[in-house]
């Protein structure tokens, strides 16, 4: 007995962790680029994926017969224009069969642009430039007091963030002179506002969407919608237009 008990306290002894604390730690650069040699084995493995990928993303949607970036203009441009426009229109439906509602208005945000419009071809892979996230459209219902936040917002922004159904019109001081919501003044309870995940949760500063009466989550990437939307269109036409601008603004 007395040796088993010595055998299993030598076996109980042997299996206690050791405690281990490192002493030294040491780093190596490893340069990846054109002189580092090619795993064949690897690079045929992933040649057919790669090719695939390509042709996806390489897939002509439509045509734009001229480039729109972001920098085009101050306060509103094609690119942010399309967007918004988009939102409003692949977004409406869905509300409206789902929740019987209607968008009356759309924000997103300037720094979401990630990538521009080329003149030529427009593909898959510009919806992936333009939009790289993963955000999904969100309709935040606004009461007035809110609503009037967002105008305010977007009156001292004075930045081009892309907007649908809203029309600002801003004195050469920079105050605001008219606001109109579909061609009619701030007279609704509430406002229907279709923005992003990122942006309803108070992203870009916009903290009146926290205080929504209540969300409803498209389940729509942005990017697939306008990945929906060029196919859709055949020709960009898009452009800078009224729907935002400043009277005589002062230099």
């Amino acid at each position: 007995m007395r040796i088993y008990l010595i055998a299993l306290c030598f076996i109980l002894f042997a299996c206690q962790s050791k405690t281990y604390k490192v002493t030294e730690i040491d780093t190596k650069q490893v340069i990846i680029d054109s002189t580092y040699n090619k795993s064949n084995e690897i690079e045929a493995f992933v040649k057919p994926y790669r090719k695939k990928i390509n042709n996806e993303m390489n897939k002509a949607l439509a045509y734009s017969p001229k480039a729109m970036f972001k920098s085009e203009a101050k306060l509103n441009t094609s690119i942010g224009n399309l967007m918004a426009d988009a939102v409003l229109e692949l977004g409406n439906p869905i509300l409206s069969q789902r929740e019987n509602l209607k968008i009356d208005a759309v924000l997103l945000n300037y720094g979401g642009i990630r990538g521009g419009i080329n003149k030529g071809e427009v593909t898959t892979r510009t919806a992936y430039n333009i939009m790289p996230f993963e955000n999904e459209i969100v309709v935040a219902k606004l009461d007035s007091l809110r609503f009037k936040q967002l105008i305010t917002y977007l009156v001292e922004a004075k930045r081009a963030h892309p907007i649908a159904g809203l029309n600002l019109t801003l004195q050469a001081n920079g105050q605001l002179q008219l606001v109109e919501v579909n061609g009619k003044p701030l007279n609704q309870a509430f406002y229907y506002v279709a923005t992003s995940d990122y942006l309803v949760k108070g992203g870009d500063h916009m903290s009146f969407f926290t205080k929504a009466d209540t969300t409803y989550n498209l389940n729509y990437k942005l990017r697939s919608l306008l990945i929906d939307y060029f196919e859709q269109q055949d020709t960009l036409s898009s452009k800078v237009d009224s729907r935002f601008t400043q009277l005589n603004p002062k230099s």
